[in-house]
């Protein structure tokens, strides 16, 4: 769980993203570093249980700093408001599958899979799906995930209007063969970070997501 100075920080600092504010701030800001790193520390020892490929994930691996990369952005907002922890099950790879905890006043949720893979993955995942649509199928109409996800994400942004190149536009998996991105998304409470089970909660959601992460990974795993 996360104290409720931790949230209140995050929505003060919104009101207040700038470096002045910010540096005045050094303690506060010192304290939501610490409890942060202890919310991840105490969900990684659950979900390794759950994921042996968590295995050698560290606090540092699944944190994000909170400068705001503005270099190529409109908004020149110094620092992030919002929290989120990322772990991956490949610790050392630059784009894994993995799970994600994102906390945002109004837009809190659980997330996994692998989010924009690059075209050489893409192709590999996509390649995957065509020729064992089957696994994927079970991955997505299992009771656990669907009661959760209910499917994997689709919106305009995520999926092609056509057929991508090289797959057939009548194949039985094209839903899924248009998609850039291979993730679900589960919605939950603000409040939620603030309870005693917040981990085993946000564990129990996420469990369900372990077969489409090995699923993505597997497709992008080089042939032995």
């Amino acid at each position: 769980m996360l104290k409720a100075e931790s949230l209140q920080f995050l929505e003060d600092l919104k009101q207040n993203n700038n470096t002045e504010w910010f540096h005045a701030q050094k303690k506060r800001y010192e304290n939501y570093k610490t409890d942060y790193k202890n919310l991840i520390a105490s969900l990684l020892e659950k979900m390794k249980v759950m994921d042996p490929a968590l295995t050698t994930l560290e606090v540092k691996n699944c944190t994000f700093r909170i400068n705001r990369d503005i270099r190529f952005s409109k908004d020149k907002s110094p620092y992030k408001t919002n929290l989120g922890i990322w772990m991956p099950i490949q610790t050392f790879s630059k784009n894994a599958p993995g799970y994600y905890i994102h906390y945002e006043k109004g837009n809190s949720f659980v997330a996994g899979g692998l989010y924009c893979p690059e075209t050489e993955e893409l192709k590999k995942i996509r390649t995957e799906v065509a020729y064992f649509y089957d696994d994927l199928e079970e991955i997505v109409s299992d009771k656990s995930f669907q009661n959760t996800y209910g499917d994997l994400d689709r919106n305009e942004s995520n999926s092609l209007k056509k057929a991508p190149k090289d797959f057939d536009p009548n194949h039985e998996a094209i839903a899924y063969l248009k998609l850039k991105s291979f993730t679900a998304t589960c919605k939950i409470e603000d409040t939620a970070f603030l309870q005693p089970d917040f981990c085993e909660m946000a564990t129990k959601k996420l469990l369900p997501l372990k077969p489409l992460n090995a699923f993505l990974q597997r497709a992008l795993d080089p042939l032995e």
